[in-house]
């Protein structure tokens, strides 16, 4: 068992940050009772990162092969969570819901890319930032709606 972990640790470790980024940003969204939540962004930033590891992967095996580019895996991933987050938008009762959530996923799934090409750094600098945007942005976008009236009220993501 620990000869599995020996050889396998690059990658337990890239997919095992990419689901707790995944998980924090998820945390969130539960707080406030939006439709993605915790599961939702890890799965997400996780299968980002497995997508990510498996380009790299296939990229050393078969180097030498003509046409074959491993970094189209990766911008395959973007049309694919832009696909997902179509599914989560809604426009109801001339509301528009789930943008936000589906934004989230989106820069969730970057996150996931960045941890499975193991830059560390920046999927952490990017989950705080998302945090950010989604906690501090929250507090301070609730004056502006009340005083601006209902119009904005309308938007709600």
């Amino acid at each position: 068992m620990e000869q599995f972990f020996l050889e396998n640790g690059d990658f337990i470790l890239k997919l095992t940050v990419a689901v707790l980024l995944g998980m924090f940003i998820g945390v969130e969204r539960l707080f406030v009772h939006k439709e993605a939540g915790m599961k939702t962004h890890a799965l997400v930033s996780m299968g980002a990162a497995l997508f990510i590891i498996i380009s790299e992967m296939m990229g050393e095996k078969y180097i030498n092969l003509p046409g074959f580019n491993p970094v189209m895996i990766a911008s395959n991933i973007i049309v694919g969570i832009g696909f997902l987050g179509a599914g989560i938008i809604m426009f109801r009762d001339s509301r528009l819901l789930g943008l936000t959530t589906a934004g989230g996923l989106w820069v969730t799934a970057g996150i996931g890319m960045a941890s499975g090409f193991g830059l560390f750094n920046l999927a952490i600098i990017s989950t705080v930032l998302v945090l950010f945007i989604f906690i501090v942005m929250n507090i301070l976008e609730k004056p502006i709606i009340r005083i601006s009236g209902d119009d904005i009220g309308q938007l709600k993501s």
